[in-house]
Protein backbone atom coordinates (compact mmCIF):
# COMPACT_ATOMS: atom_id res chain seq x y z
CA UNK A 1 0.00 0.00 0.00
CA UNK A 2 1.70 3.07 -1.22
CA UNK A 3 1.03 6.39 -1.71
CA UNK A 4 1.88 7.40 -5.81
CA UNK A 5 3.72 9.89 -6.17
CA UNK A 6 1.63 13.12 -7.17
CA UNK A 7 1.02 13.27 -10.89
CA UNK A 8 1.58 16.93 -12.29
CA UNK A 9 -0.69 16.16 -15.45
CA UNK A 10 -3.90 15.82 -12.94
CA UNK A 11 -5.89 18.15 -12.97
CA UNK A 12 -6.14 20.91 -10.22
CA UNK A 13 -9.31 21.19 -7.90
CA UNK A 14 -10.36 24.18 -6.09
CA UNK A 15 -11.27 24.12 -2.56
CA UNK A 16 -11.84 26.67 0.02
CA UNK A 17 -9.76 27.13 2.97
CA UNK A 18 -9.65 28.89 6.39
CA UNK A 19 -6.22 29.95 7.86
CA UNK A 20 -5.27 32.07 10.71
CA UNK A 21 -4.88 35.39 9.35
CA UNK A 22 -1.35 36.35 10.61
CA UNK A 23 -0.84 32.81 9.26
CA UNK A 24 -1.80 34.20 5.79
CA UNK A 25 -0.41 37.68 5.94
CA UNK A 26 3.46 35.99 6.62
CA UNK A 27 3.13 33.23 4.19
CA UNK A 28 2.27 36.17 1.90
CA UNK A 29 4.68 38.27 2.48
CA UNK A 30 7.58 35.38 2.34
CA UNK A 31 5.90 34.70 -1.26
CA UNK A 32 5.13 31.37 -0.34
CA UNK A 33 2.94 29.67 -2.49
CA UNK A 34 -0.02 27.64 -0.68
CA UNK A 35 -1.29 25.10 -2.65
CA UNK A 36 2.29 24.24 -3.82
CA UNK A 37 3.16 24.04 -0.02
CA UNK A 38 -0.34 22.28 0.91
CA UNK A 39 0.25 19.44 -1.59
CA UNK A 40 3.80 18.98 -0.21
CA UNK A 41 2.80 18.38 2.90
CA UNK A 42 -0.23 16.61 2.73
CA UNK A 43 1.80 14.00 0.50
CA UNK A 44 4.27 14.12 3.40
CA UNK A 45 1.49 13.40 5.71
CA UNK A 46 -0.75 10.51 3.82
CA UNK A 47 2.90 8.82 2.90
CA UNK A 48 3.68 8.65 6.94
CA UNK A 49 -0.16 7.54 7.77
CA UNK A 50 0.18 4.94 4.77
CA UNK A 51 3.54 3.55 6.27
CA UNK A 52 2.19 3.59 9.42
CA UNK A 53 -1.53 1.62 8.25
CA UNK A 54 1.64 -0.82 6.36
CA UNK A 55 3.45 -1.32 9.73
CA UNK A 56 0.12 -1.78 11.63
CA UNK A 57 -1.34 -4.67 8.39
CA UNK A 58 1.96 -6.77 8.97
CA UNK A 59 3.57 -6.19 12.52
CA UNK A 60 2.33 -10.15 12.57
CA UNK A 61 4.33 -11.34 9.32
CA UNK A 62 7.29 -9.38 10.61
CA UNK A 63 6.98 -10.71 14.05
CA UNK A 64 7.05 -14.15 12.91
CA UNK A 65 9.94 -13.69 10.26
CA UNK A 66 12.37 -11.92 13.26
CA UNK A 67 11.33 -14.72 15.23
CA UNK A 68 12.40 -17.53 12.73
CA UNK A 69 15.52 -15.51 12.08
CA UNK A 70 16.21 -15.41 15.98
CA UNK A 71 15.29 -18.91 16.28
CA UNK A 72 17.61 -20.30 12.89
CA UNK A 73 19.40 -17.59 12.12
CA UNK A 74 19.76 -16.32 8.26
CA UNK A 75 20.84 -18.56 5.35
CA UNK A 76 24.31 -16.67 5.35
CA UNK A 77 25.34 -16.64 8.79
CA UNK A 78 28.40 -19.75 8.14
CA UNK A 79 29.64 -17.93 4.83
CA UNK A 80 29.83 -14.06 5.86
CA UNK A 81 33.81 -13.11 6.74
CA UNK A 82 33.08 -10.03 8.25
Amino acid sequence: MQLAALQPTQQKQSTNLSINSDLLRRARAHKINLSKTLEERLTEILRQEEREAWRVENAGAISDYNARIEKNGVFSDGLRSF
